[in-house]
């Protein structure tokens, strides 16, 4: 990620290319069982039940996989809702245990090319191949040096820690257990540190370090984190919203634990990050921009690329199609601009609703909230009509903690696998006045209901094992989310043309990831180049540089959104098509939704046995 920008001929060129063959999507080659024609092929004839000693084999290995991750980065296993990790922080930034841990993938794959998958069933089979898929994708990321970049504005560490302070967020603080939970893993803080520490001085000798400009706006959260007392840091908001349930001797015990934990330890360390940060790394951080500046830097976008697509798409086809989307959409902007009262060229409409006040209609946080809680109940009636296969946990709205509020996006949490926490779609109000109102929707729709919360919640009510359950690919995960967006049009949500024009938008904004983001990572973009180009092609300001320094902090992370959603959606019309009038669409989204989170190609495979089953 040659200097580039899109002219207006390349996106007619794109044009052309929007009404050419529809998108092919493959997996690896190597891994033939989530080839559509292999995986046919194979499963011609399945055991209707699993032999018993191999699918206790499987099941096992599947379980240690699952506990092996969950040790190796607890702060994940307590976002799944797995408890048992709540005291532990993990340090798998650490060379040795990062080493240990891929020691341990190929130990994994090796045993699961021992148990014979034609003695399983279908159910058993899709868990077989997928935890082929996950090995394989973990393995190949071992060449490439990604515990050196331990920090950035986006995700860290302390910062995840410090939002768990409040007990708001994914680790509850109710009871004296998880209050001393949280104290045991905090005072872990310090180590893990110093151990980024010496990470950034190993990358700054080597070569790899994050750009600059990421540095900068991570640098004010490493700031607030500092106090001039224990009393008054963030780490000991437990002992100020303690319970007064608890026992005085409880009370006293971990108020004098706390203080000593994060006076002593906890702060210092925090200190010593924020000043080597300002004072050390950041001035030697890289100018560079894209990925595919550091060592090895293009393969190691690559790899990221298939991780998150779950397909072998190149930088460049990727590029292509996003030029070819940011034009099929920007003509129906055309269409639209008219109905909105814009009488300028297609492509200018963002730029021109972005400036009307009329869309800016906000005073508070709680005029925000209610918008979305209003379209949560309109929601409730309408999706029955499109699915039964329904997740039972609730969803909950709440706004984003101050702490992480600038840098972050909405976004959703998922509930606890015990059911003690809800689901939660989270509004990032920075500046009600400046929150538009023209996304609302298409935004609760992703993040919301039917996106996230059907999937993932409904993920973790299948009877699947923990690592199908908890975990997932970015393709499957994000492409759902962003179909289930289009939605809206056939439930009537975007009758209203500013809704539909930010339903538009935002899947401009999908689209236009895909050219920046290769852009940046494989064909030379500065950071420069890609807010210019987002500012012109969807009228951001602000956000623009907010987006960019995502795509650089995540390469390819935010390829998966389009890349699946256009395979959902090229299966559906597959199955329409082929099944006529016998096509449900509730009965097409229990096939997707039905066995959890699937690379794109067994996704496939799964639609086209059903459409066989159906005729």
């Amino acid at each position: 990620m040659s200097p580039f920008r899109p002219t207006r001929a390349v996106l007619a060129a794109a044009v052309a290319l929007a009404l050419s063959a529809p998108l092919a999507l493959t997996a690896s080659p190597s891994y033939a069982a989530t080839q559509p024609a292999a995986a046919a092929a194979a499963d011609a004839a399945v055991p209707a039940a699993s032999d018993g000693a191999t699918q206790r084999a499987l099941l096992k290995l599947a379980d240690q996989y699952y506990d092996a991750n969950a040790r190796y980065e607890p702060l994940n296993a307590t976002e799944n809702g797995d408890s048992r990790f709540d005291d532990q922080l993990g340090l798998s930034i650490a060379p040795a245990q990062r080493a240990r841990q891929f020691k341990l993938y190929r130990q994994f794959s090796q045993r699961l090319q021992q148990i014979p998958r034609e003695r399983l069933n279908h159910t058993d089979r899709v868990s077989y191949d997928i935890l082929a898929y996950e090995l394989q994708g973990l393995l190949a990321m071992e060449p490439y040096p990604e515990h050196l970049l331990p920090i950035t504005q986006m995700d860290s560490v302390p910062v995840t820690l410090a939002n768990y302070a409040g007990g708001e967020g994914s680790q509850p603080l109710t009871t004296v257990k998880q209050y001393e939970a949280y104290l045991h893993r905090i005072s872990q803080l310090p180590a893990w540190i110093d151990q980024a520490i010496a990470n950034m001085r190993v990358g700054m000798r080597s070569g790899v370090t994050q750009p600059q400009a990421l540095m900068v706006s991570a640098l004010p959260q490493f700031q607030q984190l500092l106090s001039d007392s224990a009393e008054s840091n963030i780490f000991y908001t437990p002992i100020k919203k303690m319970p007064a349930s608890f026992s005085a001797a409880d009370q006293q015990r971990l108020t004098a634990a706390y203080r000593k934990a994060v006076g002593e330890r906890i702060l210092p360390a925090l200190k010593r990050l924020a000043t080597f940060v300002e004072q050390d790394y950041l001035p030697a951080c890289r100018t560079s921009t894209g990925l595919s500046a550091l060592p090895n830097g293009a393969a190691w976008y690559q790899a990221r690329i298939a991780n998150a697509t779950t397909t072998t798409l190149k930088p460049e086809e990727i590029h292509a199609i996003g030029l070819k989307e940011v034009a099929r959409i920007q003509a129906q902007f055309a269409i639209l601009g008219p109905q909105l009262g814009y009488d300028g060229p297609a492509a200018g409409l963002p730029v021109w609703v972005a400036a009307q006040p009329k869309f800016y209609p906000f005073k508070t946080e709680d005029e925000v909230q209610a918008v979305y809680h209003k379209l949560k109940d309109v929601l409730d009636a309408k999706l029955p009509q499109m699915f039964t296969l329904l997740p039972k946990a609730p969803l909950d709205l709440r706004l984003e903690p101050e702490l992480s509020r600038a840098t972050a996006s909405d976004h959703y949490t998922p509930p606890a696998g015990d059911g003690s926490r809800p689901g939660v779609f989270w509004s990032v109000v920075n500046d009600p006045t400046k929150y538009g109102s023209t996304g609302m929707t298409t935004l609760f729709l992703h993040e919301g209901k039917p996106g996230h919360h059907f999937h993932i919640a409904l993920n973790q009510e299948l009877n699947l094992p923990k690592f199908r359950k908890f975990g997932g690919n970015n393709a499957f995960t994000e492409g759902w989310a962003l179909y289930a967006e289009t939605l809206g049009k056939e439930m009537g949500l975007f009758e209203d043309p500013a809704q539909y024009f930010g339903h538009l938008n935002d899947e401009l904004l999908r689209a236009t990831r895909l050219v920046v983001d290769t852009g940046m990572h494989a064909k030379g973009w500065t950071r420069e180049q890609s807010i210019a180009y987002m500012h012109d092609t969807l009228g951001y300001d602000v956000t623009a540089k907010t987006e960019t320094e995502r795509y650089m902090a995540w390469p390819a992370q935010a390829l998966g959104y389009k890349i699946g959603s256009l395979k959902i959606v090229a299966l559906r019309e597959r199955a329409a098509k082929a099944l006529g009038s016998k096509f449900s669409l509730p009965a097409f989204h229990a096939v997707v939704l039905g066995d959890g989170t699937l690379p794109l190609a067994l996704l496939e495979a799964k639609v086209d046995r059903w459409i066989a089953s159906q005729q």
